[in-house]
């Protein structure tokens, strides 16, 4: 979800000049948010905040109520609760959250075969060729507005330009509910007066870099040597933000996604110093990372943990496999070893298991026998119980009896797979 609460909206007229435009970038309204409210219809107008309710967890999402408040994503939900204390604490529910997700990339697949999701609830699509059945880029972004709102009940913006950089900051700055237009020959007019923390793939460490330097909005990036750039940000960055403030992102919308990595974090509800217990939650997160994996035709390369202390500090650790796996077993002992090798000095909070470097499953081609072939016959069981079944019907012996101490939750949700209907 974005940070911003909507107070400094920007919205085109009905009437926008759209020439040179044919990217659209479409975000969903605080998605979770409006999927719980669409079930529930008595939170509306209220401030949600979508997550666990014991504070121990952190916001999935929040309700634009909310965070007026400054409530936002990845925030502790017991400092969100300090901040709005009459905000309704909502338990996430993500098997809603597909479907509804599905529905809304059937949408976008009806105007143009040329859709990109970016995560579960925004896509770029690429609309140029769709023109003569459509209309114009803004008449197609009105339309995919009316009929999002129209069949799954809730809200989207967005962003129409030349480019999908411009596109996806339109998009920002029209939330909620917005449409922003930016006809190719204003995109300097409109990226000059822009804070260099909108710039997309500018994270808190490189603002400061540039905020550092004096360097506070795009019309500043513009009056920047390029060698000063480099400096702050490395020569590839560098390179890459010169471009973008003028405009120029050679990018296209690509349909075929290939996924970086595969996750899964669990954030206690009580701080944990049990090493014993950290493990077992380790291989826990595994089984669930490697699931995802087989399920995806994947095959991972490296595993890499998180740890988060109870005052917050984080400790990632990573480690390359001697051969990728999508075995649950094989990921889990790599990420307990990797545990090992961190200093346990206070009580944790948080962990992690991510799967990196993936490659599509047999990649590299059959060997003349299978070190994991028992394991690979349990996760076999596990699938085929879990298809059957549902999540968490059968399980490993060593977990039963555990009490569940935290939630566990996928890092940066992908979007559904097609519907064959």
């Amino acid at each position: 979800m974005g940070r911003g609460d909507g107070s400094e909206r920007i919205v085109s007229d009905a009437d926008a000049d759209d020439s040179g435009t044919g990217i659209l970038h479409v975000d969903m309204d605080a998605f979770y948010a409006s999927v719980e409210m669409l079930d529930d219809p008595s939170l509306r107008g209220k401030p949600i905040v979508v997550g666990a309710p014991e504070g121990r967890s952190v916001v999935s999402s929040a309700s634009y109520e909310a965070r007026r408040f400054g409530v936002r994503s990845a925030m502790p939900v017991s400092q969100a609760l300090r901040l709005c204390p009459q905000a309704i604490v909502v338990l996430p529910h993500f098997d809603r959250y597909l479907e509804v997700s599905r529905q809304v990339m059937k949408i976008f697949s009806d105007v143009t075969p040329l859709v990109e999701p970016l995560s579960i609830d925004e896509a770029f699509l690429d609309v140029r060729g769709a023109r003569r059945l459509w209309g114009s880029p803004a008449e197609i972004a009105r339309a995919i507005r009316s009929r999002v709102q129209l069949e799954t009940g809730i809200t989207c913006s967005v962003g129409v330009a030349s480019t999908k950089h411009v596109a996806k900051m339109a998009s920002t700055i029209c939330k909620p509910d917005g449409l922003l237009v930016v006809p190719a020959a204003a995109t300097e007019e409109f990226l000059r007066p822009r804070p260099v923390r909108a710039l997309w793939g500018i994270g808190p460490k490189s603002a400061e870099s540039l905020e550092g330097r004096g360097i506070h909005t795009v019309a500043d990036v513009l009056d920047t040597p390029r060698d000063v750039l480099d400096r702050a940000l490395g020569p590839a960055m560098g390179e890459r933000i010169w471009h973008l403030v003028r405009g120029i992102d050679a990018r296209a919308v690509s349909t075929t996604h290939v996924e970086k990595s595969i996750g899964h974090e669990e954030t206690f509800s009580e701080d944990l110093a049990d090493p014993a217990y950290l493990r077992a939650e380790l291989l826990r997160l595994a089984d669930r990372v490697a699931g995802r994996l087989r399920h995806g035709g994947w095959e991972a390369s490296t595993v890499a943990i998180k740890v988060r202390f109870a005052d917050f500090t984080t400790i990632s650790r990573s480690q390359t496999l001697s051969e990728p796996s999508d075995v649950g077993q094989r990921i889990g002992d790599a990420a307990r070893e990797l545990l090992s090798s961190i200093d346990l000095h206070q009580a944790v909070r948080l962990v992690g298991v991510r799967a990196e470097k993936l490659r599509p499953t047999g990649g590299g081609g059959m060997g003349l026998w299978d070190d994991d072939a028992e394991w690979r016959r349990i996760d076999d069981a596990l699938d085929d119980a879990t298809a059957r079944f549902g999540k968490g019907a059968v399980t490993r012996a060593t977990f039963l009896g555990r009490t569940e101490r935290g939630a566990s939750l996928p890092s940066h949700p992908r979007p559904p797979e097609p519907s064959d209907d």
